[in-house]
């Protein structure tokens, strides 16, 4: 641990410079040509659908009794 006592600067400048690069790409995001302009997704479909469509069906001849 004597080398961190000795060389503690360094570690805080490659920090300070990874924080630096950080925003720097950060702002170089168009966030707003994105919120303009949303892409269309597909409709959710988990792979359980099959099995809930199943379990729904008998719900509903359960709820109709």
């Amino acid at each position: 641990m004597k080398w961190l006592a000795d060389y503690w600067w360094i570690i805080l400048i490659v920090l300070f410079g990874i924080i630096i690069n950080g925003i720097k790409a950060l702002n170089k995001v168009n966030y707003k040509g994105s919120l303009n302009d949303p892409s269309k997704l597909p409709p959710h479909r988990d792979n359980n659908a099959q099995w809930d469509k199943e379990d729904d069906d008998e719900w509903n001849k359960n709820k109709k009794k």
